[in-house]
């Protein structure tokens, strides 16, 4: 069995969504973009996409798993969605080259910690 090592930022996050060919405002830099037809989701810290001008949806809090994760690993999403939908916490993960980041409610993040630190794969 193998432990996440989750870590829980103290920044609260925000999703939001530029319109097709409109770009990235100057200073903002997000923690992950996303190209969809609808246009370019960010996922960034509240403060920065407020002090750009960019209108969120806020109330995330941001746990990366210490675990180098891999790319074909089976069952790791899984594991840790089911564990917090059992606690009834929504769940957003993103899985970036080395780790997997989840965005869960900022009022639950502490709740949501525990339940995957306790995690086992």
């Amino acid at each position: 069995m193998t432990r996440l090592s989750p870590r829980l930022a103290t920044e609260e996050y925000g999703f939001a969504t530029l319109e097709p060919g409109r770009d990235v405002p100057p200073g903002l830099v997000p923690l992950a973009t996303f190209a969809e037809d609808e246009g370019l989701s960010l996922v960034a810290p509240v403060a920065s996409l407020d002090a750009a001008g960019v209108t969120c949806q806020r109330g995330f809090a941001r746990i990366s798993l210490g675990l180098t994760s891999a790319l074909e690993g089976v069952g790791l999403t899984a594991a840790v969605s089911a564990a917090l939908a059992y606690a009834d916490i929504s769940c957003n993960m993103i899985a970036a080259y080395h780790h997997d980041h989840l965005f869960v409610p900022w009022e639950r993040r502490d709740e949501a910690f525990g339940i995957v630190g306790a995690v086992d794969i």
